[in-house]
């Protein structure tokens, strides 16, 4: 993320370079630095020699690719097809410490004799230590770099149809379905996210018509974002309602849905369509017999009991709603959590994501927000944490 408005790719292989730079290899071997400088005119293009020319003249002068690394080794030290292959073997296997070992000499002592820099001979070296950890080839660095772009180019262009097709297809990829439909919600074209109901809702997330024209459809969530929801579930909801349901009492009849789908259905507020807030749902959720049916008089009794004490439920507040929400969907469009805590983070003097990027560069801040990612790489004792609150996200 940091590396893409430093690199500010411009072509198709300038995003083959963005997916292989940062990467164990090239950043051991110091090679980014170097690459980006370059790049942007604040160093000349320098090549040790012209027999190298085939090898790093397309990467600036700096070696970035596993292949450019085999290439070096046969044209620089001379290294015989044999040899590079013996070389690509042992980078190959990563697991098999020093197992690299025997070529340190070969390699640098073969580039000094043949009139290299000792420094640039040992800087090709911790490259090819590096791809020991994780080598990354040209091809397939080729093959990221269009699913970069195709991505890309739809995210930009029917932001709407990408969030459906991703959150139909997790669990996968970085971020949590929370996160997918606010970064959707506050793309350009302001994607119009509606909530989970039993009247509109498919199992598959899926894209409905708006007053906005047809080049900005709205995404119905479906009945798939809710926790232990069953797809036969949902199929037998959607054949029930050609013509839509009216109340809960009606629509389990008419599906013969058991209990336990019907109180999922209720926790994720998917009643709405029939005028019932979550807290009411829920009520009519429970006076339903369970799934053996009650004799006539106290299936009755019951829905009088119902309908009594219905009328006198407050509703639920705003705090509540959000929370259940995450529970049941793991995202809210009711609003956000840190909303909610706000207040006693202010008082702390926690800044928010839009607080903390307003304040002058090297200032010490407190935030705090819902963890998006952490990682702790392998090399290293640093962690990184995204962190999303109300305003944004913080990267720490």
């Amino acid at each position: 993320m940091s590396m893409l408005p430093r690199l500010k790719p411009r072509k198709f292989y300038d995003l083959v370079i963005e997916v292989a730079i940062v990467r164990p290899g090239p950043i051991q071997g110091g090679m980014v630095h170097p690459y980006l400088r370059r790049r942007n005119g604040e160093e000349p293009v320098d090549i040790p020699s012209e027999e190298l020319k085939p090898a790093l003249a397309r990467t600036l002068g700096v070696p970035i690719f596993q292949e450019q690394v085999m290439q070096i080794a046969m044209l620089a030290a001379d290294f015989t097809a044999g040899e590079a292959d013996q070389l690509r073997r042992a980078m190959a296997a990563w697991k098999r410490k020093g197992g690299l070992g025997p070529f340190h000499e070969k390699l640098v002592g073969r580039m000094v004799g043949k009139g290299y820099e000792r420094d640039f001979a040992e800087r090709i070296f911790k490259q090819i230590e590096g791809f020991g950890e994780y080598g990354f080839p040209e091809s397939h660095a080729a093959s990221f770099a269009l699913l970069v772009y195709v991505s890309a180019w739809i995210k930009c262009h029917h932001p709407d149809a990408f969030l459906a097709a991703l959150l139909n297809s997790q669990p996968m990829g970085f971020y949590a379905p929370a996160q997918l439909v606010r970064d959707a919600q506050e793309s350009p074209q302001k994607v119009e996210v509606r909530p989970i109901d039993v009247n509109h809702s498919l199992w598959d997330n899926r894209l409905e018509p708006t007053a906005r024209g047809p080049e900005y459809p709205a995404l119905r969530l479906g009945m798939r974002q809710i926790d232990g929801f069953k797809q036969v579930w949902a199929d037998r909801i959607v054949a029930a309602r050609e013509v839509p349901f009216v109340d809960v009492e009606e629509m389990a009849r008419r599906t013969g849905l058991e209990a336990a789908a019907m109180r999922k259905l209720a926790d994720a507020d998917a009643f709405r369509s029939m005028g019932l807030d979550r807290r009411e749902g829920l009520w009519a959720v429970r006076r339903l017999p369970d799934d053996e049916p009650l004799p006539l008089f106290q299936a009755a009794r019951a829905r009088e009991l119902g309908v009594e004490a219905a009328a006198n439920l407050p509703l639920m507040p705003l705090k509540e709603h959000i929370a259940t929400d995450y529970q049941t969907t793991r995202l809210s469009l009711k609003g956000h959590p840190m909303q909610i805590l706000r207040p006693m983070f202010d008082a702390e003097r926690v800044l928010s994501a839009e607080a903390v990027y307003a304040k002058r560069h090297g200032a010490l801040v407190k935030t705090a927000g819902v963890v998006l990612v952490r990682q702790r790489p392998g090399t290293g004792n640093a962690i990184f944490v995204t962190l999303e609150d109300e305003t944004g996200v913080v990267n720490i």
